[in-house]
């Protein structure tokens, strides 16, 4: 058969279901034996960064990779920040690149660069296929590297003369493999720590919204009582409405939860990424006496220096240690503190609540009444500006991947194609973009992508003007900030050109309402709130309040 028609019965026998892209000459061929007979989905998008961003969000909620697909040259540097994101936020990609004729890729050519090698450093792998004969091992090999953990994107590439070559070989059939786990002696090790610890906290990273790992998080707290922060990333891990819920660290200042890691004497780390929060932020003498608990060894680093580490399944890891709690009778220490920090974190959540301010909306308000539209099964995706702090101080979950933050690679333009992926995966579910007017914008092309799917989601911009969050941080250290304003389109006469339904609303109490009536509209929504960013300084005179209480 022809070398592309077998790249494609390979994607099918790994049972990959989307490929999200734009297409060009150089895989032309590719695209004719997806669009023959294949019962993979082949999803247009107007720009190829869009496409892997909607990849990334297929892959974090499902675990499995999706595809993403460009032309050779400027169609690969466009998918770049894309696949650099997912990779850092551990999510399981596949990379599609055309190539031109492999006689020559050895001199200067048009559009020719080293695409394999500058995707490198953002993928777990990137290779290009030189043989049709290899096809079948390469992308066995390709998606098992993705989904392994920890899981991210892998490149290939099929040069144009490549994909038109015959080939006898026929698709591998995946073979899965179960995880290793930690040996018996060092959990038996890690128990008596935590046995005989007086005030143990749990820091729960990205490792723990795999769901068997947050069920057994779960199993582990209703048996100890342990309290858990959360990274961005792990938000849901644990139920919010949990006594052992401590919310959410990862601002740049100490906040109210830091407290609560300064007053531990064991702090054990589950599925930690250093990526998402630095331990020289919470950790900065290096003294914490840490066990880390993961699927990867720990990340060498002056202020993390575990005393144990437990290296395998970390949901098997957290059924080792539950087997040891319910043995032990049960465990007791002082979390006296824990749940002090619980209540004050609780009347900050809360605050503003029933706020009715004309004119604008406070963040705090905008993210409470988001909570009271959304179910617990529901998506909330972030972009990256300033709300994304305030969503990660303020919007909390109850089950896993229910809040979705880039985190690692922290880009901007994540949440508008990142919400077309999540309604496809989840139509049934209430799906929330929420983006600053400058990480909106540098998408925008896609509202095309959503209506032409009938894309069942909202998309909460909160305008301000300007790079807020840049703004935020130059305040913080310089008293002042650089010219970061600029202008914004008519949002409802855009919301109209594309298709959408659309809302502006002025006035704090109008805010949920709004979001109820969008939700009930069929295809996708445009909700805009002039947002009010003076609670920033507020929220940062209070977190240094916070720090000078140590």
């Amino acid at each position: 058969m022809k070398a592309s028609d077998l790249f494609v019965k390979c994607l099918e026998e790994e049972g990959i279901e989307y490929i999200f892209g734009v297409p060009g000459e150089e895989n032309a061929d590719f695209m004719m034996s997806l669009d023959k007979s294949s019962k993979i989905k082949f999803i247009l998008t107007r720009h190829e960064q869009g496409a892997a961003f909607m990849a990334e969000i297929y892959g974090r909620l499902t675990g499995n990779p999706a595809g993403c697909l460009g032309t050779l040259g400027p169609g690969a540097t466009n998918l770049i920040t894309g696949v650099a994101d997912s990779n850092m936020d551990r999510a399981p990609m596949l990379v599609f690149t055309g190539q031109g004729s492999s006689q020559r890729l050895h001199k200067e050519s048009h559009q020719i660069m080293d695409v394999v090698k500058m995707f490198g450093p953002v993928t777990k792998w990137a290779t290009s296929i030189l043989h049709p004969d290899t096809i079948a091992e390469i992308i066995r090999k390709a998606v098992r590297l993705a989904r392994t953990e920890k899981p991210g994107a892998v490149h290939i590439e099929l040069p144009e003369d490549v994909a038109k070559m015959e080939t006898d070989t026929v698709p591998l059939k995946p073979i899965r493999f179960r995880r290793s786990v930690p040996d018996d002696k060092v959990v038996d090790k890690a128990f008596d720590v935590i046995k005989n610890a007086k005030r143990p906290i749990i820091l729960a990273g990205n490792g723990c919204i795999r769901k068997r790992a947050s069920k057994q998080l779960r199993r582990f707290c209703e048996q100890t009582g342990i309290g858990v922060i959360s990274t961005f990333m792990a938000k849901g891990s644990v139920d919010m409405d949990a006594d052992y819920c401590l919310y959410t660290i990862g601002l740049g200042t100490k906040d109210r939860v830091g407290l609560a890691i300064d007053d531990a004497d064991v702090v054990l780390t589950l599925g930690f990424d250093m990526v998402e929060y630095h331990p020289n932020l919470w950790n900065p003498s290096g003294a914490k006496n840490i066990i880390h608990a993961d699927f990867l060894p720990a990340e060498i680093d002056a202020n993390y220096l575990p005393e144990l580490e437990l290296i395998g399944d970390l949901a098997h890891t957290l059924w080792m240690l539950n087997e040891r709690v319910e043995k032990s009778g049960g465990l007791q220490f002082d979390l006296a503190r824990q749940a002090e920090i619980r209540e004050e974190m609780a009347a900050d959540l809360a605050e503003h609540a029933g706020d009715e301010t004309v004119g604008s909306i406070r963040p705090q308000k905008a993210l409470w009444d988001a909570r009271q539209v959304l179910g617990p099964e529901d998506i909330l995706l972030s972009d990256v500006g300033a709300h994304k702090m305030w969503i990660a101080r303020h919007y909390h979950c109850h089950e896993p991947n229910t809040c979705l933050i880039p985190n690692g690679f922290c880009s901007m333009g994540f949440a508008l194609p990142g919400a077309i992926a999540a309604s496809l995966v989840y139509p049934e579910r209430r799906i929330l973009a929420i983006a600053g007017d400058g990480g909106f914008l540098m998408n925008v092309q896609e509202m095309e992508t959503a209506k032409r799917l009938n894309s069942n989601f909202v998309a909460l911009v909160w305008e301000d003007g300007g790079y807020g969050l840049i703004a935020w941080k130059q305040e913080n250290e310089f008293k002042r900030h650089t010219d970061l304003s600029f202008g914004n389109p008519d949002w409802l006469e855009l919301a109209s050109a594309f298709g959408w339904h659309g809302h502006r609303v002025e006035n704090s109490v109008d805010l949920q309402s709004t979001l109820e009536n969008a939700f009930n509209e069929t295809g996708p929504s445009l909700v805009v709130i002039p947002i009010d960013y003076r609670e920033n300084q507020l929220l940062t005179k209070k977190l240094g309040e916070i720090t000078a209480t140590i």
